[in-house]
């Protein structure tokens, strides 16, 4: 397919703007140029910031029933033009056109449960009297919006982790400043020409693409810069926590989750889960499988059809509606994979499956024996490999699950509702699905973790929550 190098635009203050120097946007499933994307500079930036600032006070008083409405319409122009959506998302990322088709559909939903998570903004009446000084007080608190937020998206959702962001903020009032990742910026502009479509105030949203090192900090620093939400890796996350001051940090940093497979499991759906949840999108999936602790007595069993089953996953052209698996977001992540299994398989990995790269592709992966403390144990692989491990019962799975510095979600396989709970109570994560792998998300759910995985919480009605501050009032009566 012949494909046209794009030259785009990037958002500021409802204004689409050229720059004097672009980025190249690459297809990594073969390296072709595919978009000219304008580079910022710290004045665009800035320039955002401060249209961003005049238009949260120009609309500090903006109606729910007009925030909604602009949602809703937001909502509308993305399903009518939801195979462009999908092609784009294919096209600039690692996404098969199928996974790519399901990220829009979510995305509309994101964007509809803001607009009605929007009306449900409220606060609650306060018993003043409960205290002998509150006698012939009474009062209430409410919410209000935090103010300008930015936004920094990574590149594996970069439509909906997007409007996991955007929809919330405006729902809520706010105006927000996205810094999409420079891998996949091309949704993120998609996503802005939906909100310019639909009647949002100019200023309220804008999208400004370029390097991070160059308008990141700008954007982390900036005193008026009320809040930043981010989704991305710990290093980075650590970084902008340090630089951002006094202001609210909300962060989604990743995770090494783990699923315990017990032995009255269902063994084949945990099999058939556990392929999905460790192999989707390349494995680039902040919830997606990395570690299987199965019970001694159904290992073999588990081990063969997991084996059996990744075999069965046909790695290819990712706009193929046949293909399971695209390439990684480009072959320099392919080879960190790479080199972190060869390194497992010298410290005493065996390789069950897999193993091989091929440019930005890498092999659906299945590794048995891996030390505890190799770093593709302890640390998130991010890539199409997943760990299997044997161990005696459910307390040395729950030991083995927590050894690592992150928690974000767990999964665990069991018609046992005793060792269910117990691991519900145990496991140090924030989201434990039972009866499914780790990879299980709805975007209306608090999402998030503790440890290294992360600050807060997003999804829908917990990000509104994040972006409001509240506001008591007290009324002494005569």
């Amino acid at each position: 397919m012949q494909l046209q190098v794009k030259q785009e635009k990037m958002l500021i203050a409802g204004q689409w703007i050229a720059a004097e120097q672009t980025f190249d946007v690459f297809d990594p499933q073969d390296n072709r140029l595919i978009a000219k994307v304008p580079l910022a500079t710290e004045n665009d930036m800035l320039m955002a910031i401060e249209k961003a600032d005049e238009a949260y006070l120009n609309n500090k008083y903006w109606p729910t029933y007009a925030r909604m409405a602009v949602l809703q319409r937001v909502a509308s122009y993305i399903e009518e033009n939801k195979e462009r959506y999908a092609e784009t998302i294919a096209l600039e990322g690692s996404k098969t056109i199928q996974e790519a088709r399901g990220e829009v559909k979510r995305a509309i939903q994101t964007i509809k449960i803001s607009a009605e998570e929007a009306r449900r903004i409220n606060g609650e009446t306060i018993n003043f009297d409960q205290s002998e000084s509150g006698e012939n007080r009474v009062g209430y608190y409410y919410r209000f919006p935090v103010g300008v937020i930015g936004a920094i998206t990574p590149f594996n959702d970069p439509l909906n982790l997007v409007a996991h962001k955007v929809g919330p903020a405006i729902a809520s009032g706010n105006a927000v400043i996205v810094k999409p990742a420079s891998d996949t910026p091309l949704s993120a502009l998609l996503l802005a020409e939906a909100f310019t479509k639909s009647g949002l105030p100019a200023g309220m949203l804008s999208v400004v693409t370029g390097s991070g090192r160059d308008v990141g900090d700008v954007l982390v620093t900036h005193p008026s810069i009320t809040m930043i939400t981010f989704t991305g890796g710990v290093d980075v996350g650590k970084k902008i926590a340090h630089k951002a001051g006094i202001k609210k940090v909300g962060m989604e940093l990743g995770s090494n989750s783990p699923v315990i497979v017990l032995k009255d499991a269902d063994v084949e759906k945990a099999v058939a889960s556990c392929v999905s949840g460790a192999f989707t999108v390349a494995g680039q999936n902040c919830i997606g499988v990395q570690r299987v602790y199965v019970e001694k007595e159904v290992y073999d069993q588990f081990l063969e059809l997991y084996k059996h089953r990744t075999s069965e996953l046909h790695l290819g052209d990712k706009m193929d509606p046949l293909t399971d698996i695209g390439p990684m977001i480009n072959e320099r992540e392919a080879k960190r994979v790479e080199a972190w299994v060869n390194q497992a398989v010298v410290e005493g990995a065996k390789i069950q499956i897999g193993g091989k790269k091929e440019r930005a592709f890498y092999y659906p992966t299945i590794l048995t024996d891996v030390p505890s403390n190799a770093v593709i144990a302890q640390e998130e692989i991010f890539g199409p490999v997943v760990l299997v491990y044997s161990v005696e019962d459910v307390h040395q799975a729950i030991d083995q699950s927590n050894a690592v510095d992150y928690g974000l979600q767990a999964g665990i396989f069991t018609k046992d509702l005793e060792n269910a709970f117990l691991t519900i109570q145990e496991l140090e994560v924030g989201g434990i699905m039972v009866n499914d792998s780790s990879d299980y998300r709805i975007d209306a759910m608090p999402f998030g973790g503790v440890k290294q995985s992360g600050l807060g919480r997003e999804g829908i009605k917990s990000s509104i929550e994040a972006m409001t501050e509240l506001k008591v009032v007290s009324f002494k009566l005569n």
